[in-house]
């Protein structure tokens, strides 16, 4: 009898999941992935399930750079690590990965927002990872032409980014372009040094590019020879390139075959002429971005028939972008003609878009999804009874400030598109009756309202009523809302992750509490909302544990209890604004604990002095930005000030006056 009982016990002491192959149990462990929660519950289930999870785990993006070599231990798979959140990595820390990471499974590294390493660092791992397929550079702009002999080390490397990195010339480039022929994608954005020289060098000896970003770079027509003649050439970004014109592109033998994807807006010098040169034998392309090109610059000219011609070339396009053209209907009129099968047109901010011209547009583009019309103030009722009529497989439609719009109009939207998950009707006429139609749009996830002064709380409850997908909510300066629509949203809309509910006055702390339900909710902003007060921000913070931004700004009852309880509870707070709030010494320092704390924002806060601030900056671990008003910049120690700058933090210094 006894030993019955010992076997008994000994089966309700198996793990069921102990008879699951591994590869079975990092298929579970795939799904956990989006949240972070699960994932370290699953970790702190049992001691296998620590091994399990520690073995799965291939990225790594850790706060601070103390903690990194214990993870690393911890996590022997890592492949890809991401350190932009940690600002300060020297060569020393760099000396220590080397020595650290499995040099054969490791393949990527993002160092996009670290600061104070150089080449010798950079020499030291990537001679030890000679996997690495991955480096992300950009924002480096200390780094100079003495680093590119560490990357060219990077023998397989197939991805570069070295945005902004602006002390990089022709020479740096073409030692990197030597030592890496296997590059397939590199972004040389804002290199503002590097010139046709370096550009050439580049398609001389990489081969295999798919992807070259050149925007912002002093180049011309000499360099694009060579790069138009790269056998895989996908992706090209000449966005601000202004050495490029017309007579210089009309000088071009042929143009790449390969090419799906052209970016030159803001390329002031060029017009159809010079676009048609440039893609003469591009029978590939899909995505065209001709935005702010056709300006009001003298040789610049409006989006024509000829412009809308040119496009009509390319059979297989299915995305141009033409914001802050200036557009004539002609053109529009030949773009509906001549480019059948878009799908996705960008019009923001286009003076000239009229009913008769947006209506041809989309009668030739049925097969719209996304569609951009942002503050084309000429349309109306006729407009969008051809879009909504249309184009019934939309699922992005930006109309911002399209005043002429009626508020009837609205209607149309939720009666025609069901499949619409992103809706911006910012500043516009739509009423309680358009959000009525507009929530039978049952996949909505995002759908701003911003400045939509003719709803109100019976609008938000027309959408909660078939909108249970919404995660994000933009109601600035709806001054019709109030608690009870709020509540509303939150009784329905549990997947919430962002709710922008700033200036409504109407908002108080029932608002905070309702959205305490909201377990995903990361993004809040009730700045100006001077109703709320510490009771509902402590609400929030207990019930939403991922709050990662928040901004307070001018809620004036916000005190130190508020701060208290984030301290507490908000363990994933990133950015937060508290000008103008009612706290203290006690609050700022209590607030600063938070390890994941990088972005604070003080301004106008009159209850800390120069002291408590000093004390709170010491004690945080993780901040990287501070923006503060300038009468605390004499009032700090500058050995102080040196010390946090030597860490990687920023400071912003602002001399804006009180406003009430």
């Amino acid at each position: 009898m006894k030993k019955l009982k010992q076997n008994q016990n000994q089966t309700h002491l198996l793990n069921p999941f102990d008879h699951l192959s591994e590869e079975l149990m990092f298929k579970i462990l795939d799904h956990l992935l989006d949240d972070p929660f699960a994932a370290k519950s699953f970790s702190l289930t049992c001691k296998s399930f620590v091994f399990l999870e520690s073995r799965h785990r291939k990225s790594l993006k850790p706060f601070r750079t103390e903690l990194l070599l214990r993870l690393l231990r911890r996590y022997p798979s890592i492949s890809h690590l991401d350190l932009t959140l940690c600002p300060r990595v020297d060569d020393s820390l760099l000396n220590l990965l080397s020595s650290s990471l499995n040099h054969s499974s490791f393949l990527s590294l993002n160092l996009s927002r670290s600061r104070f390493f150089t080449g010798r660092g950079l020499s030291a791992l990537i001679s030890a990872c000679v996997g690495l397929l991955e480096l992300d550079l950009s924002n480096a702009t200390d780094l100079t032409d003495a680093a590119a002999p560490a990357i060219a080390q990077a023998k397989a490397l197939e991805r570069l980014n070295l945005g902004r990195c602006k002390l990089f010339t022709d020479i740096g480039i073409g030692c990197i372009a030597v030592g890496c022929r296997k590059l397939k994608l590199l972004c040389l954005k804002w290199c503002v040094r590097v010139g046709d020289l370096g550009v050439e060098l580049i398609a001389l000896k990489c081969k295999d590019i798919r992807s070259l970003d050149l925007s912002y770079l002093p180049i011309t027509e000499k360099c694009l020879s060579l790069v138009l003649q790269l056998p895989q050439l996908e992706d090209l970004g000449l966005e601000g390139c202004l050495g490029l014109d017309d007579d210089g592109l009309s000088t071009l033998v042929s143009s790449s075959k390969s090419l799906k994807t052209l970016n030159v807006s803001n390329c002031q010098n060029v017009t159809h002429i010079g676009l048609s040169s440039l893609t003469k034998d591009a029978v590939s392309l899909e995505h065209l971005n001709f935005s702010h090109t056709c300006s009001s610059s003298p040789r610049s000219s409006k989006v024509t028939a000829d412009l809308a011609s040119c496009l009509g070339n390319f059979s297989n396009l299915q995305s141009v972008k033409l914001d802050g053209c200036l557009v004539s209907c002609s053109g529009l009129k030949t773009l509906g003609n001549r480019s059948a099968g878009l799908k996705e047109l960008s019009l923001s901010k286009c003076n000239g878009v009229t009913d008769e011209a947006l209506s041809l547009v989309v009668q030739s583009n049925r097969e719209l999804r996304r569609l951009n019309i942002t503050c084309c103030r000429k349309i109306t009722y006729e407009s969008l009874d051809a879009i909504t009529g249309l184009c019934s497989s939309l699922v992005s439609l930006r109309m911002e400030s399209c005043s002429s719009v009626p508020k009837e109009a609205f209607g149309l939207i939720g009666q025609r598109c069901p499949y619409l998950e992103e809706l911006d009707v910012t500043d516009n006429e739509v009423d309680n009756e358009g959000l009525k139609a507009i929530g039978q749009c049952s996949r909505l996830s995002s759908l701003k309202l911003g400045i939509c002064c003719n709803i109100d709380d019976t609008g938000l409850e027309f959408i909660t009523s078939g909108c249970r997908m919404l995660k994000e909510l933009d109601l600035y300066r709806c001054l019709g809302i109030t608690d009870k629509g709020i509540e509303a949203i939150s009784s329905s809309c549990h997947g919430l992750e962002m709710v922008n509910m700033a200036y409504n006055e109407r908002i108080t702390d029932g608002s905070l509490i309702s959205l305490s339900r909201c377990p995903r909710l990361k993004v809040v902003e009730v700045r100006g909302c001077s109703t709320v007060s510490s009771r509902g921000l402590s609400s929030l913070a207990n019930g939403c544990r991922q709050l990662t931004v928040l901004d307070i700004k001018k809620c004036v009852n916000v005190d130190d209890r508020g701060m208290l309880s984030l301290a507490e509870c908000s363990q994933n707070l990133r950015q937060i604004n508290l000008s103008y709030c009612g706290v203290t010494d006690v609050g700022v320092v209590a607030l600063a604990s938070l390890n994941r704390l990088q972005n604070m924002t003080i301004l106008h806060v009159f209850g800390l002095s120069p002291s408590g601030l000093a004390a709170a900056l010491l004690s945080s671990q993780g901040l990287n930005k501070v923006k503060l008003h300038s009468s605390f910049r004499s009032l700090l120690p500058p050995s102080l000030l040196r010390f946090l700058e030597s860490r990687g933090c920023v400071f912003h210094w602002r001399a804006k006056p009180f406003q009430v």
